[in-house]
């Protein structure tokens, strides 16, 4: 292992993004539609996934499944090369074993969390600014630098990271719970072969989608959350106008909305990141592949 484990890690994540961001742009939507409004009391302008991409397309051009790339892109860079930079060092150095030699669960997740933890806080304004461009409250930017300027203008750095409090955690339960998942996964695989030509790009795709669905699951309702906050807009004091924090977002979409109000969007968010996850670990462990490859040869 070297360095440019997290290069890696942010390189795939990218190539990963520039295929599913449509499919991000259509969660966002979704999850801020009936926003405080009880199930059945409010129109909603996306029926379901297809009804999303197909309105979004006719009323704002095709362009705009693709709002938000730029942010969407340093996000992913950051989160990811922490994230899979921090799993990768740790499973290299057997800290995501058990004692004879096979993966543990509780490890690989303490350290995809971990790498989670600390990538979303360092990409946390991009986040933010990924929320306000794709859709939402009447922010009137007219792109990434456009809008984290006029946030710093306004409130500061304080401003850039309004909304990391839920963030981190999204990311400790995403992250966590997806590397947990590949890492088990493709160690039984590897252990357990379902076929003697089985590849290692075979081993990659499965172990990426069974941790695709696990971080679904574990992430959407932080997600909803996250999105909740960063997209509110704020008073002349940078608080918030609609939730006080975390906390007070998380009971008043209970209170509003129900449980299913934190599952808002759930299954674009699914669509995305059972495909997303596929790619960025798929093409993590094949750029890995192709270095090895090449130092072999020198």
């Amino acid at each position: 292992m070297d360095g440019t484990d997290f290069l890696l890690g942010g390189v795939g994540s990218m190539a990963a993004t520039l295929i599913t961001n449509p499919l991000e742009v259509v969660k966002t939507r979704m999850q801020l539609q009936g926003e405080l409004a009880a199930k059945g009391t409010y129109h909603k302008p996306y029926r379901s996934v297809v009804d999303a991409f197909i309105t979004i397309a006719k009323n704002d051009g095709y362009a705009a499944l693709q709002k938000g790339l730029a942010p969407s892109l340093c996000f992913q860079f950051i989160l990811n090369s922490c994230r899979l930079g921090i799993y990768n060092t740790a499973n290299e150095h057997g800290w995501t074993k058990q004692s004879n030699g096979n993966q543990s669960i509780l490890k690989s997740a303490f350290w995809g969390a971990a790498g989670g933890f600390v990538g979303s806080a360092l990409a946390s304004p991009f986040f933010m600014a990924k929320a306000e461009i794709a859709v939402g409250y009447q922010h009137q930017h007219s792109g990434m630098i456009s809008a984290m300027k006029d946030i710093f203008k306004k409130h500061g750095v304080q401003g850039l990271y309004r909304g990391v409090a839920v963030t981190m955690p999204r990311a400790l339960l995403g992250s966590g719970g997806q590397l947990a998942a590949f890492g088990y996964t493709k160690d039984f695989l590897v252990r357990h072969p379902v076929s003697a030509q089985q590849s290692d790009t075979f081993v990659s795709t499965v172990a990426g989608a069974v941790g695709g669905t696990v971080m679904a699951i574990t992430m959407t309702p932080p997600d909803v959350i996250a999105t909740r906050l960063y997209n509110q807009g704020v008073d002349a004091k940078g608080r918030g106008i609609y939730y006080n924090g975390v906390v007070d977002c998380f009971v008043k979409i209970l209170k509003a909305e129900g449980v299913a109000g934190l599952y808002k969007g759930f299954w674009p968010h699914y669509m995305r990141i059972g495909p997303h996850a596929t790619l960025v670990l798929l093409f993590f462990d094949e750029l890995k592949t192709m270095r090895r490859k090449y130092y072999e040869a020198k």
